[in-house]
């Protein structure tokens, strides 16, 4: 009876330890390192086609090495240019059925969007071989937005958005013309993983997160979602029964914030089962006059240190054409920074990884 009791003694603390680690761990996903597409409005920097897919499908160090770079790519878009938004807050006026139209016409435009990064992976394959990964994108939905009186008819019935059931019936209209769409241009290097909630809190929304989730399920499919660092429901992001969250630092942006703020975002996610996002975009170049580079560089540096490289599944904000800016530069120390993070993408691409084990 002591020696039962001595052993359990000691196998206690080893218990316990190993519960924890099993409780405070990173969100993994299939995705390890989910790079964000902002595609569709006209206000935007670039038209995605397969020359702009490029430096995003597989990097070119320095010396000349060429390795397959992000697995991920999650297609959003917040507002048309045009006066209207996907999205609460962005705009004056709310996107209606029109416009959620024509944001699918973009994702769907021959030469643009999902075609040319299927025919960018193929130009690559011709050169790498297979990669040792599946290309998974993930598409944005449209928020209907609450109270919004004008979105437009279902099969003759006007939606009326102070009603959760019509909000859902709208969400559930755009997915599945979606998905019409996608299995219809059978692309051959892309796999659909699943969509995208484009409000990052759950002010307004919390009603139809749960019954959409279900929906999008039921088709075999994942529901994603990327909080502000305060925002509203972040931190009952399985509540919400979405898949997967990675959780925003909101560092980048703000000088006033120190790289403290860095050091929480990842404690936070591991202490919620998320992945992390890595947020940069062109003022990160070694010559731009805000000098942010070193904010950049204040995010690899706490991934290293947090071990988020190793563990984490990454989302990666890049402010719409930041790697594109990056690949572009002849700055040596602009090639050198996008090494060091290039690296640390590449060295991730393992089966071990993309496997959770």
């Amino acid at each position: 009876m002591k020696l039962f009791v001595f052993f359990s003694a000691l196998l206690l603390p080893l218990f316990m330890f190993a519960t924890s680690c099993d409780r405070e761990s990173y969100g993994k996903t299939d995705m390890a390192d989910c790079v964000l597409i902002y595609q569709g409005g006209e206000h935007r920097p670039m038209e995605w086609n397969k020359d702009h897919f490029l430096p995003y499908v597989v990097h070119e160090d320095q010396e000349g090495n060429r390795n397959w770079l992000f697995d991920g790519f999650l297609f959003l878009e917040f507002k048309d240019g045009k006066g209207r938004n996907y999205a609460p807050g962005y705009e004056k006026l709310n996107a209606r059925r029109p416009e959620w139209e024509w944001l699918l016409d973009r994702r769907f435009e021959k030469d643009k969007a999902f075609s040319a990064l299927d025919q960018c992976i193929d130009d690559q394959i011709q050169e790498l071989g297979q990669p040792g990964f599946k290309h998974q994108v993930i598409s944005g939905i449209p928020s209907p937005i609450l109270n919004q009186d004008d979105w437009g008819e279902i099969d003759g019935q006007k939606l009326d958005f102070t009603k959760p059931e019509d909000r859902l019936e709208a969400g559930k209209w755009y997915i599945d013309r979606f998905m019409e769409r996608y299995k219809k241009e059978n692309y051959e290097h892309l796999q659909l993983e699943g969509f995208y909630w484009v409000d990052e809190d759950v002010r307004g929304c919390a009603d139809i997160l749960i019954p959409l989730g279900d929906y999008i399920r039921s088709l075999g499919l994942r529901f994603y979602w990327i909080p502000y660092w305060t925002a509203p429901g972040r931190e009952d992001w399985k509540k919400y029964k979405f898949d997967f969250a990675w959780i925003q630092p909101n560092h980048f942006f703000h000088k006033e914030i120190s790289d403290d703020r860095l050091d929480e975002t990842c404690a936070f996610a591991r202490e919620r089962n998320m992945g992390v996002e890595m947020e940069f975009d062109g003022r990160a170049l070694a010559n731009h006059e805000s000098g942010f580079c070193s904010r950049l560089e204040a995010y690899i540096d706490a991934f290293e240190k947090n071990k988020v490289f190793e563990q984490a599944s990454i989302a990666y904000y890049e402010g719409g054409n930041g790697i594109y800016r990056f690949h572009q530069s002849t700055n040596p120390k602009d090639k050198e920074l996008m090494d060091r993070l290039a690296k640390h993408i590449v060295e991730r691409k393992n089966k071990r990884f993309l496997n959770h084990e």
